[in-house]
């Protein structure tokens, strides 16, 4: 995900830095003294989109409790920065956490948007990141040497999900809608160019995130008449958007990203008009842990702590931690060791295998669909086998 001010659920949705040398960075000391590191959380945690954030915070809290219950030689301290997904907002809480908390490790930005403008910062404090959900693909090719991702970039997800569409729904002719931020424009770009490579008709529109009118571009839509919609944004825009396609009578089917995996598209989309909408993303929510025995664990930890099921990145939120844990475990705990441990890492994460390649990318590629059903957003399966229940 990604948000310009970047992403992600029903069924579903951390900044760390070590101040180095001068200026931003540090005297290359452990924060908190030498029993103890601190490791950042980043994005929107009371915004709008929050709710593709606070999985992920939680994941990585849990991460970092179960860590330092098994009382370490060097404990974590756990520091969140509610940017409100918005990047003036998010570089001004980086450099307070470089000078101020002294962090070594940032989880986050959770967005795209605010990942562009944090992260030059982060990069010449040489302060490693590891955000659980931005997927823009620009951010692995900024030369970042201190930056990570645990999530499949768009390229990915438009691939998969284009084959979802094509394949699986046979659309012959696709609508592609974007909120016109750097997340959105990204993936339904990439959706455009995959199902225009399997034969699809295409057509596109952007919308105001901040409207709530979308009357226009619902028109073309109904004027296109397109066998699939798909919108590359957040769920408060999707929900919207579909609201108001299925109240004039479009039959077609409805389909986002993982920037609208979250509870709050069924309450915006009205759980009438959610039924049957599809969703994409690089992350893998598995509530009743049927898929691997630490997922299971995973999911029965988590609901014990939080009171709720795993949501969107919540996984990924507890894998970037890992990340970070197994760094400080291995007694690496000023940034720059941290970002060396982080290049060779390679281990089972609860959803997927974390290994990163040169430029700080995930090596694992699996994108999921899922479905709205009641009202839940249920696992349909891998892109390329996932089948609609209706």
């Amino acid at each position: 995900m990604r948000r310009n001010m970047m992403r992600v659920t029903g069924a579903v949705a951390v900044s760390a830095v070590l101040a180095l040398g001068a200026g931003a960075c540090s005297d290359n000391k452990k924060s908190g003294g030498g029993d103890e590191v601190t490791i950042g959380f980043m994005g929107d945690l009371t915004g709008e989109n929050s709710g593709l954030v606070i999985p992920p915070k939680q994941g990585a809290q849990l991460a970092i409790e179960q860590y330092n219950a098994t009382n370490p030689k060097v404990k974590i301290k756990f520091k969140t920065y509610d940017s409100q997904g918005k990047p003036e907002q998010a570089t001004t809480l980086a450099q307070g956490a470089i000078k101020n908390d002294k962090i070594v490790g940032l989880i986050g930005p959770a967005f795209s948007g605010e990942s562009q403008s944090v992260n030059p910062i982060l990069n010449e404090a040489k302060i490693p990141s590891i955000t659980p959900s931005a997927t823009n693909v620009t951010l692995a090719g900024k030369g970042w040497s201190f930056w990570h991702r645990v999530v499949a970039n768009d390229n990915v997800q438009s691939a998969g999900a284009g084959t979802f569409i094509a394949d699986t729904l046979k659309a012959k002719k696709v609508f592609t809608v974007d909120d016109n931020q750097d997340y959105g424009k990204g993936l339904a770009g990439g959706i455009k160019t995959a199902v225009a490579a399997k034969g699809a008709q295409v057509q596109s529109d952007s919308v105001d995130d901040k409207a709530t009118d979308y009357s226009s571009t619902v028109n073309k839509i109904n004027q296109f008449k397109p066998d699939a919609v798909y919108f590359g944004g957040y769920y408060s825009v999707a929900g919207r958007l579909f609201k108001q396609l299925r109240e004039s009578g479009f039959k077609g089917k409805l389909m986002s990203g993982d920037g609208s995996v979250a509870a709050g598209l069924i309450e915006a989309e009205g759980q009438q008009n959610a039924q049957g909408t599809f969703l994409s993303c690089g992350c893998l929510i598995d509530p009743e842990g049927k898929s691997n025995a630490t997922a299971k664990k995973f999911a029965t930890d988590y609901k014990a702590k939080f009171g709720s099921d795993v949501a969107i990145y919540s996984t990924e939120g507890f894998d970037a931690a890992t990340a970070f844990i197994n760094a400080v475990r291995n007694g690496k705990t000023t940034a720059e060791d941290i970002n060396s441990y982080l290049k060779s890492e390679s281990f089972a994460g609860v959803g997927k295998e974390i290994k990163f390649d040169d430029k700080g990318e995930l090596a694992a590629h699996d994108i999921f669909v899922y479905e709205v059903s009641g009202n839940k957003i249920g696992l349909l399966g891998k892109a390329g086998e996932a089948k609609p229940t209706s």
